[in-house]
This record gives structure tokens, sequence and C-alpha cells, in this order.
């Protein structure tokens, strides 16, 4: 087992930095690409496990992929080759469920999908269910509604498909993915409570600009049938990534930080973080057109916040929380406990550790902020925003260790270069 030491940042004051580009774009994009018959270029792509895992997987399918200067050049096919292929994602979970997705429009034999332990425990059975609906054939290989699957070579159907909108976004988005190869389309319906729901929208946007043609009437898609267009994507810069850094002058109390490369009109929901600091007063300065600001000095304001729509910011606004001026609230997010962890329970374990109290709700947790710190190992449960968000929580503490630090290379491989680059 690896271990990382986190030295405080006594002398901080400001820094500029260039982020990595995001990873739910990415993933959509190779998607999209996959089933657009012509060449595609990816531009400024995420390399990290999680994309480089659903890459190979769709060149498992038939897709071809070329690097070229600032990306990949992407050679699609349609329809996907079905041979007897055996194909791993990890714990890939947008990856998994929108290849889930994608394979059942293949043609030929069958494949197998399989990954790591914890992927095999993600609830799927929504995903499955519309799926069947649609006349896949797909075999749960060890418990019903679970990884691992076999997918066998089928037609698909047109039909309207309801879905609950409270267990994860993924699963609408992997339909909406393929919804333009379907013989007519599909018209899907969200029922109850809709989570996430940015997320789907990054996913339409993403469909976009690919060519697909589709209607949203509140809770309702229409998406046309027809294929999708070979596109040169560029790939913005990851708004979650962000988070981490965009929080180190509340945590420290002081300083500034620039992204230069942040783009405040992005359709990836958590761009809302700038909002989450505003309240807690940092002051907040965007650039034209593309980049931001962010200076603090002081001690943060709790503030109750609702992460309905953005659940990947959960970690980062705990660490705020610990550093904040009162009982920070974070709710809105039952959801949180089916990702690479259980993340409530897990954020609030290792938060006590640090001498942080702590209150599990069944959508999030309260953080009574504090000063005063404990020395302590911190446990990540293979989750990489976990093994960020303390990170950066020890800039400010001192004598925290990150036990597997290595996992952040699912989303964000270079992240203890950044890391760096603060004390310089």
């Amino acid at each position: 087992m690896k271990y990382k030491k986190i030295l405080p940042l006594k002398d901080f004051n400001k820094i500029s930095l260039k982020l990595p580009s995001s990873k739910s774009l990415t993933q959509r994009a190779l998607i999209c690409s996959s089933l657009a018959t012509g060449n595609s270029k990816i531009i400024n792509p995420l390399i990290s496990e999680d994309t480089l895992l659903l890459k190979s997987a769709l060149s498992k399918l038939g897709t071809n992929f070329k690097d070229i200067e600032k990306g990949w050049e992407v050679e699609g096919i349609f329809p996907p080759k079905l041979e007897k292929e055996k194909i791993y994602l990890g714990n890939n979970g947008t990856g998994a469920r929108f290849f889930l997705a994608l394979s059942c429009l293949g043609k030929g034999d069958y494949i197998e999908i399989y990954g790591k332990p914890r992927l095999h425990e993600r609830p799927m059975a929504p995903l499955i269910s519309a799926l069947r609906e649609l006349s896949a054939k797909i075999e749960c290989q060890e418990k019903e509604g679970f990884f691992p699957v076999k997918v066998i070579a089928s037609e698909l159907k047109s039909k309207k498909v309801n879905l609950p909108g409270n267990v994860s976004s993924q699963f609408i988005s992997a339909l909406l993915l393929i919804a333009p190869y379907l013989p007519k389309g599909i018209e899907l319906e969200i029922q109850g409570e809709f989570l996430s729901q940015a997320y789907v929208n990054l996913t339409v946007e993403t469909m976009k600009a690919f060519g697909a043609k589709i209607e949203i009437d509140d809770k309702k898609y229409k998406v046309y049938p027809g294929s999708y267009i070979p596109t040169v994507y560029e790939v913005e810069a990851d708004a979650s990534s962000a988070s981490y850094f965009l929080a180190i002058p509340l945590i420290l109390g002081k300083g500034e930080i620039i992204i230069e490369n942040y783009n405040i009109n992005s359709y990836q929901g958590d761009t809302k973080f700038l909002e989450f600091i505003k309240k807690m007063g940092a002051e907040v300065e965007a650039f034209s057109p593309i980049g931001v600001k962010v200076k603090f000095s002081g001690i943060p304001q709790s503030q109750e916040f609702d992460l309905k729509d953005t659940p990947d910011l959960f970690p980062t606004m705990c660490i705020l929380g610990a550093v904040a001026n009162g009982k920070t609230v974070l709710k809105g997010a039952p959801h949180l406990r089916f990702k690479e962890t259980d993340r409530i329970k897990a954020m609030a374990t290792e938060l006590e550790k640090l001498g942080v109290k702590t209150k599990e709700l069944p959508d999030g947790l309260i953080i009574e902020g504090t000063d005063r710190f404990k020395e302590a190992e911190i446990e990540t449960y293979d989750d990489h925003r976990i093994a960020m968000s303390f990170a950066i929580l020890g800039l400010k503490t001192g004598g925290i260790i990150i036990k597997n630090p290595d996992c952040v290379k699912k989303s964000f491989p270079n992240f203890w270069e950044y890391l760096e680059k603060l004390y310089e």
C-alpha cells in the first residue's frame, strides 16, 4: 500500500493553473464518435484510467483510434461488432453504463462485460430493465440487475420508456446516447424526483454537437432517429477537478487562484461550485471568454447546500464545511451512497478521524467546522474524489496521510504534480 503525506502550505499567495479536460465530456464524446460512421476528432480528451478503459472497450467493438497531435482521431462503426470478447471496465460506472447500452446496438455474436468488485455492487437494474424493454438480450451472470453481464446480439425496437430519476442519471444518459440508432428514436420520461439533471443536460449537448435532434419538455425527452455526424469535438476543462483547487483560498483562509481554462458558461453542472463558494464569502471574478479567479481571506461561512444536481462536489463541500464557521448542511444527494464507495459514510468516517464532528443524513451530511484538527491516516476507499479532497484539506492542517494516493488516476492522473506546484 502506498501512502502520501500532505505538508502544510504556509506561504500561499496566488497561483494560476490550466487544468485537465472533463472526464464526463470525454466519455460522452467517445460514445458519440464511436457510433458516427466516418472520422471524428476528439481534441484535448482527458487521458485517465476511466477514459482509457472506455476507449479500449470501444476498440474491441470495432472502433479505430489513432493518436493525433492534440488528441484522438476516431473512426466510428455502426453497428458495433460483438465478437465473443470479455471486456473489462474497472470501476468506471459511467463508462460501463454507456458501453452496456451501446453494445446492445451490436451485431454478430455476444460480449461479456465485467469490472472490479465494486462495479459489480453498483446498481444497474433500471438500465438493464429499460434496455430489455427495447428488446435487448442481456444476461446477468452472477446476480440479477448487476454486472457482470452477457450481451447477445439482437434487433432493438423503439418504444416509450419510463425511468426513475432518483437512482443514477447515467441510466438516462446511456439510453439517450443510443437513441438516434433506434428505428423510431426514443421517447423517454423521467419518473419522480430528477437527481443530477445537469449531467443529462451535458449528454444532450454532446449529442447535439454530433448532430442529434432532441426535443425536451420538462422531464420528457424525444430523440429522433438518425445517426451521429463525424465531428471535431474539443473537450473543455473539468469543472469537478477544478473545485479542489478553487477551494484552496477558502481552506487556507487566504490567497487567490486563477484557473485559466475554466468555462463558466459550460453545461457542466459542477460550475455551480462558484455559486457555493460565493455564499461562503469568496470573491469570484470571471474572465472573458474563458477563465476564473477566486480570492478569499478569513473564515468561510457555513451554509446549507442542495447537491441534487452536483453530487461530485460533495467531497469538496465536505472539506469546506470542516473549516467553516458553524454547521454546514449538505443534502439532496442520496445517490452518493452508490458511487465508487458510499461517499456519505466515507467522508463522515474520515472527517471524524480528524476531529471534525459530523451527522449522517440519508441524502447528505451535517458538518461542524473547527480550527483544531488531529493527525490521521485517510482511507480513500479506492475513491479518487475522497483522496483529492482530503489532500486539499491537508494543505491547511498538515498531518494528513493519504492511503492509496494512486486512485486519483481514475479522473486526474497528474493531480499530485499539480499539488506540488503550490509549494514552488
